[in-house]
């Protein structure tokens, strides 16, 4: 006690109390994870080799359902179509919600003003904003069909055509989901040390050039963060395609999520649409994997200055 007085009431502790919480910490999510993640999926696995319509008992076929889907020129449509939607989204989205976050970042009234009202679409859930965005987009009465003509649908029937309801899908997940990620680009972009960019100035690198050497380098695993969320959310995305579109006009915005739906619920084939499933997880998996070996950010290493 007298030398804890001594040293100004601090008690040192040694390095056997610093340190990482228990596993018992980890005990609560890791058994959430396991009921409500890889139960199901290993259920869903198991009912990819069986033939069941959600009502009697699934019988074993092996491998038919696999055999199926290899042939099945639909499921290659949809995995294509899944593939184009997670390139576009990835290649639309980044570059606009860095730029957006990084000008949300800063300290000026107005821009608090702003990015309160820009992320206002955070707020509502996607099954209710793709049925507003089916109001504007009917062709009778909707906006569309007033400024149809204007871009090349003389009937303002926009989700009747093909390349029409597939951009209006990948438009109306930008629009909803570029709010957050700008939100993760702006808290990035707020954490990178003021001291590196005052630097910069005195050396006579302009905005442009700090942008680039400064502010890119420093939100390296920021985009890599944002960029797993938006490939794996691309690649499930179902709720806007199953209000707008419903995989239309005919199959042409029928993603794997979608095809999915299809034949478990409306076809009632719950082993090949389990097979699907099975499929998606592993894609998705597999792409959030990639991304995080092939940029490093597997290291987790800080780039914020003197860390």
């Amino acid at each position: 006690m007298a030398d804890a007085a001594k040293s100004g009431g601090r008690v040192s502790v040694g390095r056997a109390g610093v340190g990482r919480p228990g596993v018992v910490w980890a005990l609560p999510g890791a058994l959430f994870f396991v009921f409500f993640a890889v139960a199901p999926m290993v259920l869903v696995g198991a009912l990819a080799f069986t033939d069941w319509d959600g009502i009697g008992t699934p019988s074993w076929t092996g491998m038919s359902n696999w055999s199926r889907l290899w042939d099945d020129p639909e499921t290659h449509q949809a995995i294509w179509l899944s593939l184009v939607l997670t390139v576009l989204t990835w290649v639309f989205q980044t570059p606009l919600a860095l730029l957006l976050g990084v000008w949300a970042a800063g300290r000026q009234r107005n821009r608090a003003v702003l990015s309160a009202i820009f992320f206002l679409p955070l707020l509502g859930s996607s099954v209710a904003l793709a049925l507003v965005w089916k109001s504007l987009l009917d062709p009778n009465f909707g906006l569309i069909a007033d400024i149809g003509p204007a871009l090349g649908f003389a009937d303002g029937d926009l989700l009747g055509s093909s390349k029409g309801a597939f951009g209006a899908v990948l438009f109306v997940t930008a629009w909803q989901f570029i709010p957050l990620h700008t939100l993760i680009y702006q808290g990035g972009a707020r954490a990178i040390p003021r001291s590196l960019y005052d630097a910069a100035a005195i050396d006579g690198a302009g905005t442009v050039r700090q942008f680039f050497s400064i502010t890119l380098p420093q939100l390296r695993n920021t985009i890599v963060t944002s960029s797993v969320i938006m490939v794996v959310g691309a690649l499930t995305f179902f709720d806007t395609v199953l209000i707008l579109t419903k995989g239309g006009p005919g199959t042409d915005t029928t993603i794997v999520p979608y095809l999915m739906y299809k034949n478990g619920f409306q076809a009632f084939d719950l082993g090949y649409a389990s097979a699907v499933a099975t499929i998606l997880v592993v894609v998705a998996t597999t792409v959030s994997l990639l991304l995080v070996r092939l940029t490093g950010f597997a290291a987790m290493r800080s780039t914020r200055e003197g860390m």
